[in-house]
This record gives structure tokens, C-alpha cells and sequence, in this order.
């Protein structure tokens, strides 16, 4: 509870505690519509983790509506069960969180999500690219599609590889750039496309831009939805 921080200043406060405090104001006038503007923003990562959970909690016993904004992608596939998507004043998508998270539609949605969104035309399971070259899929559609993939769905080989990925590039690396426990290597394509790789296999294979590199995808780690 907060009972315990009834003498302290706001000064005093940590960023956790603020946060708390903050919305327990907001509850004391029983709102029936309840506007969070980017709650979690002002927080470290570990108070972040933990306001987070409290929250979600919170907002499950809710009776009444939330609306949140945040340019933070964790705190809107966990806090709500729809998403509004606004880019440029605009709304370019919306929906249940799952299939938003599940089939971006724009370039920058994807980016936000970390994942690899590829336009093209489909025709018996396999795409033209718009941007060059082709992406075999498990998916029977036909049609102008957006094809998403996983980083860590590319696999990446230092000679062309031998196994059921029916997705194999001939390849170069554009970028390297460290996140967290792994490393986003983007690469030329055709189609572009980003891996996620551990530090030991950037070391193994010598990754670096320039580099030329062998990539594959299976065709079950495809995810096509109609454009």
C-alpha cells in the first residue's frame, strides 16, 4: 500500500513510488474513463518491469475503460487488449492487441515490433518481392500480401547451407548493431532483412558490414496476411 509514504514529500519519492502515488490520485475521484499518458515512461528498467505488472493487475479489476498512450511497444502489448496504432496523426491500424502484434501493416509498426515486414504479390505459396527476389511460404494465398518474419527465424551460415529451410540467400551485411543478449545484423537482401544472432556467432562467422554471408528461412516461419 502507500500508508507508509503518507509523510513524505514528492521530493522524497522514488520514480516507482511517484508512479503509484500518481494513480491512486487519479482513482480517488472514481473516473469512469481513466487516461494514462505514457505512465511508465519516467521509469528505470527493473522499477518499469515491476509498476508494469502492478498495472496490468490493476487494469484487469478495472471496471470501467483505460485508455493509454505510449511510444513504448512492451507496455501496449501488455497493458491493453486493443491497440490503436497513429502514425503521422493518423490512424493506420487497430484492433485486438494479438493481431495487431501478430500482422503489422506498415513499415513502421513493424520496426516498433522488431520484425521484418516484406510487401509483395503471392501466387501458389510464393511471393515476388516488391523489393526484389522471392519468399517461399507454407500459407495457399494468392494476392497482393505482407509477408512479416521473425529476426529469429533467419538463420545465418558462413557456406550455403544444407537442411529444410526452402528460404536460402545469398547475402551481405549492411549493419550490426547489439541488443541486449543478441545482435541485429541487417542484411542487403534482395528482399532486406534482419537476423537476430548471439555475440559467439557474430564472432564464429565474422560478421561484419560487408561481410558476405549465406541466410535461410523456413517456409513455416513465414507469416502472410492479405495486404
Amino acid at each position: 500500500g502507500l500508508t507508509d509514504l503518507l509523510d513524505h514529500k514528492p521530493s522524497e519519492l522514488s520514480g516507482g513510488q511517484s508512479q503509484r502515488v500518481a494513480l491512486a490520485r487519479a482513482l480517488a475521484t472514481s473516473p469512469r474513463l481513466l487516461l494514462l499518458d505514457e505512465p511508465l515512461a519516467a521509469l528505470d528498467a527493473s522499477t518499469k518491469q515491476a509498476v508494469r505488472a502492478e498495472l496490468r493487475s490493476f487494469l484487469q479489476q478495472f471496471e470501467y475503460g483505460t485508455v493509454i498512450v505510449t511510444h513504448d511497444p512492451v507496455d501496449a502489448l501488455v497493458l491493453a487488449d486493443r491497440i490503436v496504432v497513429l502514425e503521422g496523426g493518423r490512424i493506420t491500424q487497430q484492433g485486438p492487441t494479438a493481431v495487431v502484434a501478430r500482422e503489422p501493416r506498415t513499415e513502421y509498426l513493424a520496426t516498433v515490433l522488431g520484425v521484418t515486414l516484406v510487401r509483395g504479390v503471392a501466387r501458389s505459396g510464393v511471393i515476388a518481392c516488391d523489393a526484389g527476389g522471392e519468399l517461399i511460404t507454407s500459407v495457399e494465398i494468392d494476392g497482393t500480401v505482407v509477408a512479416v518474419i521473425r529476426p529469429q527465424a533467419i538463420s545465418l551460415h558462413a557456406g550455403k547451407p544444407e537442411g529444410s529451410a526452402r528460404n536460402v540467400w545469398r547475402t551481405s551485411v549492411t549493419r550490426v548493431d547489439a541488443h541486449g543478449e543478441h545482435v541485429r545484423v541487417d542484411l542487403a537482401g534482395p528482399p532486406p532483412l534482419s537476423a537476430a544472432i548471439t555475440p559467439a556467432a557474430v564472432a564464429e562467422l565474422g560478421i561484419a558490414p560487408g561481410r558476405e554471408i549465406w541466410a535461410s528461412v523456413k517456409a513455416t516461419d513465414v507469416s502472410v496476411h492479405s495486404a
